[in-house]
């Protein structure tokens, strides 16, 4: 006998949530979609000064449990990395609800065979430091020794739904740190460094200390576009200076000015400064033409599948709330946010005949102020033979 789940996987970076309370917060109610089973995956929770902000965690997982679109989930796991005095601190966060009519949902112990099945209300907030049902870690510091450490890594939950066994890891990668030298390579150095560490979460989540199961892996992957590919292509009509620092031979910022336009500015960067002229062609039809910069997921084809991408970058969006759709002059706009899956993980999505997908991959709020970041989202069915139980 087969049978199929409903769920939703939602992945939100809330730093900005935190540092400016006027922002919009996420609503259950922008999803139309009834699911059974709820996984939301937040990162840097307390935003920027997370030390003064953490207090307001408690009440941000209030409104989300307390909300009328939530009534209908009665068995909830929440998992809050927020014991800041801990050096191996992730600050990443994972929430599972589950629906009253759904009565299958099992919590899967990392270091145990035996199941534990989800009643009530589960909350883990701290270090999470001897919790069994989650694995977290915070990516190794000689990882990266010229760049200062930082509070990303990975979190993991195992799962049993109608019989069929999954991970949902909750990933934060390396933001690129200066958009000057994200433009002196392709591929760049921050790309680099996401791909030893994307790479380093799935072979630990793969090792043979515990059996593979299909896995997602949802999170702030700060995947950039190819920035020196994409600089190149935007000024290849226009005048590029550099400009130097006057003490020494270090680039200060590029600026490309539009001939045929009485060299109007088309493309200004600095630091944390990527000005386009242009702007709106990261969001015209979803931004179909510049996703071709869009590489670094190729470097995973081998384990990780991804639906196709039918929304606009993700990040950096302004903060303004009256200015909802436009982005931040501060980074080239690109697709930071994003739902991977392996592909196995691939195969127990429930297709519709002709392999039509049954899978929505989007955003949350597209005309709504919800920080720099936009919420992204799969809702899909996931299917299981009832026979074939899972042994561990």
């Amino acid at each position: 006998m087969e049978t199929y789940t409903d769920v939703l996987l939602v992945t939100a970076n809330v730093g900005s949530l935190f540092d400016n309370v006027s922002i919009n917060t996420i609503s259950p109610n922008d999803i139309l979609h009834k699911p059974r089973f709820i996984a939301l995956h937040f990162q840097e929770i307390g935003g920027k000064d997370y030390m003064v902000n953490m207090g307001h965690a408690e009440n941000f997982f209030w409104n989300i449990e307390s909300s009328e679109e939530m009534r209908d989930f009665d068995r909830v796991c929440i998992y809050v990395d927020n014991h800041f005095k801990n050096l191996n601190i992730t600050l990443l966060i994972g929430v599972c609800m589950f629906s009253h009519s759904f009565t299958l949902p099992t919590s899967l112990p990392l270091t145990v065979k035996d199941f534990k099945a989800v009643s009530g209300q589960n909350k883990y907030v701290g270090s999470l430091d001897g919790v069994t049902t989650m694995e977290k870690e915070k990516f190794p510091k000689n990882f990266w020794p010229d760049f200062k450490w930082s509070r990303k890594g990975f979190m993991r939950t195992r799962w049993i739904i109608h019989n069929q066994g999954l991970d949902l890891v909750n990933v934060h990668l390396f933001h690129d740190a200066s958009n000057l030298i994200a433009c002196n390579a392709s591929p760049s150095i921050y790309s680099a460094n996401r791909q030893k560490a994307l790479r380093y979460v799935i072979n630990r989540i793969s090792e043979s200390s515990y059996t593979p199961l299909p896995f997602f892996l949802f999170g702030d992957f700060n995947f950039r576009l190819d920035t020196l590919s994409l600089v190149q292509n935007l000024s290849t009509s226009a005048e590029v200076q550099t400009v130097k620092k006057d003490s020494s031979n270090e680039v200060e910022k590029i600026i490309c000015e539009e001939k045929d336009n009485d060299h109007k500015i088309l493309l200004h960067i600095e630091t944390k400064m990527f000005a386009y002229l242009h702007q709106a062609v990261f969001r015209e039809d979803n931004g179909r033409a510049i996703l071709k910069y869009d590489k670094e997921i190729a470097a995973f084809q081998d384990v990780i599948a991804e639906e196709e991408i039918l929304f606009p970058p993700s990040y950096p969006y302004s903060e303004d709330y009256t200015k909802p759709t436009q982005y931040m002059n501060t980074r080239c706009p690109s697709w930071c946010d994003r739902i991977l899956m392996s592909h196995t993980a691939q195969d127990i999505i429930h297709r519709r005949d002709e392999g039509e997908s049954s899978v929505v991959y989007n955003i949350l709020g597209p005309n709504v102020c919800m920080g720099d970041h936009k919420v992204t989202f799969i809702y899909t069915y996931i299917h299981a033979y009832m026979h074939a139980y899972i042994q561990m």
